[in-house]
């Protein structure tokens, strides 16, 4: 049965995406991404209840605290940088971008916390480095500015991606991940909104499309559904099969934008999709 949780893991990571392309078609992307918030906030809390996982955390320290507000801002600043890409770029363009802020990662984790460098992950890091440069070198239907537009954007949603990691390795200890977590989604849901009416951007969401916000709300409970998965898949499973499983949402990804979106792959850009992927499986195991 914990094969079939990481499975849905993968899949609903690899949805999500998607579903949010199909919200943010003219819904403003900052809007989109404080609404989608407000699920992914009920389900993470929803987690940290099914757990309990709440309890025993009268001992937190304050540099937790700092750090787990400094990781959930990096995460909202994430997610808007990623809402503004996904919005301006392909999907198959954009994600592989997104996913590569893991070779940021451990590069800031060797800097800063001083984590082994196996041959293991050097090669990891080469195979999605090479990856991506592969499936966005190809050439744009769009202007220049436009692409470099989004490419900013999905950069900064990576960096920011990385950040949240190395934020949260340093300073968050004595804590559970699920807790955590709802912490860090609370952050994020204030950033959003307060994004949101700092732009003076409120007035928008009464002009939200219905089948968009449909689609806004179903790509924050594939997020939540994800998650769930993959915590219960990881409850029953071996963290060394559900691991890799899930990240393998991207090709999920990749699928469904060719069916929805009929975005297309050329045989470079099909090449990048396998290093990244042996990439992050090599990591993911390693």
């Amino acid at each position: 049965m914990w094969m079939l949780y990481a499975i849905g893991s993968s899949f609903f990571a690899g949805i999500t995406a998607v579903l949010a392309k199909c919200g943010i078609r003219k819904t403003d992307s900052d809007v989109a991404t404080a609404i989608r918030t407000v699920v992914v906030f009920l389900f993470s809390w929803l987690i940290v209840l099914i757990t309990g996982t709440w309890t025993g955390t009268d001992g937190i320290h304050g540099k937790t605290v700092l750090f787990l507000v400094l990781s959930g801002l990096s995460t909202g600043a994430s997610w808007l940088c990623y809402f503004h890409a996904l919005q301006k770029g392909d999907i198959s363009k954009v994600v592989p971008i997104d996913k590569s802020s893991t070779v940021l990662t451990i590069f800031l984790a060797l800097i800063f916390l001083h984590e082994g460098f196996t041959w293991e992950k050097a090669v990891a890091m080469i195979l999605i480095g090479l990856g991506t440069l592969l499936m966005i070198s190809r050439k744009e239907e769009t202007t220049e500015k436009d692409h470099g537009n989004w490419l900013v954007y999905a950069i900064l949603s990576a960096v920011f991606a990385s950040l949240t990691a190395i934020l949260g390795k340093i300073g968050i200890s004595g804590i559970d991940s699920n807790f955590g977590t709802a912490i860090r989604t609370t952050v994020v849901l204030a950033m959003a909104w307060l994004m949101v009416f700092i732009s003076g951007k409120q007035e928008e969401i009464r002009k939200i499309e219905k089948k968009e916000l449909e689609f806004i709300v179903l790509s924050g409970f594939a997020t939540g559904a994800s998650w769930m998965c993959y915590y219960r898949a990881l409850q029953d499973g071996p963290a060394s099969v559900v691991v890799p499983i899930d990240k393998l949402s991207i090709l999920v990804t990749i699928a469904f934008s060719r069916i929805v979106f009929q975005e297309k792959l050329t045989m470079k850009a099909a090449l990048g999709v396998i290093g990244i992927t042996l990439g992050t499986i090599l990591l993911a195991i390693t």
